[in-house]
């Protein structure tokens, strides 16, 4: 007969699993501090010698990482899909970024429909919070606190998809955008946005989402990528020209 005996799980065990989970859901983000030992061996209920047994092995695993004096981080995992040369080529190519946009537009749009169809209300309120958040925080273009709601938005639309293959590799891509790798976000917006347009345009991603209308969710959020994809181009084609006068100006000078 196909049966085993049954062993009793080592609580350290149990630790790992639900520190794991929390990880694997994008609860836990790359970089948070893990509360103290003391703290975090009361909220699980478990011994300080079983709580170290189980952070030892996430460290050893790469999942957590300690900082002398600081503390037990959780470890950046974000970006591993991608090796550093390929990063900077992707930054340096002017295709690239498009392909990038068309990416995301098509992940996105359906992250927006899985979060108006499966989203919790709970997701729903997150996603609503920080729109409201995003309504009285100002320019993105202007305001290095807006531009971070600004991603939060996007993120908790992943996160309410309910999807963590998805929810890891966007986040990557967030990351990526953050250090500029694609386009410098604040320039194209300063230039080739409207600030009442951005929010308008995320107004009507989160009312779809709220209405849980699927297919407006990813409408909504295709309308954006579409409205930022036509800002990157005339960013690109005013530098151009700008670099055309340049030449322009120099030939000038060399005829006087």
């Amino acid at each position: 007969m196909p049966f085993q005996k049954v062993h009793p799980e080592k609580l350290s065990a149990a630790v790992v699993r639900q520190i794991e989970k929390l990880i694997l859901r994008g609860i836990l983000n790359p970089g948070e501090r893990l509360p103290s030992e003391r703290e975090l061996a009361d909220r699980l209920g478990v011994s300080r010698p079983s709580l170290r047994d189980a952070l030892s092995e996430l460290q050893e695993r790469g999942l957590l990482a300690s900082r002398a004096g600081a503390g037990v981080f959780v470890a950046d995992v974000l970006g591993s899909a991608f090796s550093p040369a390929l990063i900077e080529l992707f930054g340096s190519d002017e295709e690239a970024v498009f392909d990038y946009l068309a990416f995301r537009r098509d992940m996105e749009g359906l992250a927006a429909e899985r979060a108006a169809r499966l989203g919790s209300d709970e997701d729903l309120q997150v996603i609503q919070h920080i729109f409201n958040k995003m309504k009285v925080a100002g320019d993105p273009s202007v305001s290095d606190t807006a531009a971070e709601l600004d991603a939060q938005f996007h993120s908790a639309i992943l996160d309410a998809s309910h999807n963590v293959v998805m929810l890891h590799m966007m986040r990557s891509m967030f990351d990526m955008l953050r250090n500029g790798v694609f386009y410098n976000r604040q320039i194209m917006f300063q230039q080739h946005t409207t600030h009442a347009a951005l929010l308008d345009q995320h107004r009507a991603i989160n009312s779809a989402i709220q209405a849980r209308d699927p297919a407006g969710a990813r409408a909504a959020v295709e309308a954006h990528l579409d409205y930022v994809r036509a800002a990157l181009e005339a960013q690109i084609r005013a530098e151009r020209n700008v670099e055309v006068a340049r030449q322009r100006l120099e030939r000038e000078k060399t005829r006087s």
